[in-house]
C-alpha cells in the first residue's frame, strides 16, 4: 500500500485508520449531516461520553478529516472532505488497476480456450 495518494494529499494510511472505527465514521456522518457541531452536541447524539468524542475528533483531525475552529468559548468541528476525496481517488485507482489485470487474465484464458479447440 502506498503512504500517500498520487496527488500528495493527506496520507491514505491515517485516513483508513481513522475510518476503521465505527464511532469516528458516525461522527463524520453527523458532521456531514448537520454541518458544524461542538463535541458536546455530538456526544448528545452518540452513546459515548464527551471526552470520548473529543479523543475521536483528535484522530479525525490528525487524519485531516475534520477541522476545528474556536467561536467564543466553543470549539466547533466540521468535515474536511479533501483527505477523504483523495483516499477515494486512490481506492478507485487501485480498483481500476485490478479491473485491468482481471480483464487481461480473462482475455488470456479466452485465447487459450480458443486455441485449444
Amino acid at each position: 500500500m502506498t503512504d500517500t495518494p498520487d496527488d500528495g494529499a493527506a496520507p491514505v494510511d491515517s485516513v483508513l485508520a481513522a475510518l476503521a472505527d465505527s464511532t469516528r465514521r458516525r461522527l463524520l456522518d453527523l458532521l456531514a449531516e448537520h454541518g458544524e457541531a461542538t463535541a458536546t452536541t455530538l456526544a448528545g447524539r452518540l452513546p459515548v461520553s464527551r471526552q470520548a468524542v473529543v479523543k475521536h475528533l483528535v484522530v479525525l483531525d490528525a487524519a485531516e478529516l475534520v477541522s476545528s475552529s474556536r467561536v467564543g468559548r466553543e470549539v466547533r468541528y466540521a468535515v474536511r472532505p479533501a483527505a477523504l476525496n483523495a483516499t477515494a481517488r486512490w481506492m478507485a485507482s487501485l480498483a481500476a488497476d485490478w479491473d485491468r489485470r482481471l480483464a487481461n487474465v480473462k482475455r488470456i484464458a479466452e485465447e487459450a480456450e480458443r486455441d485449444a479447440r
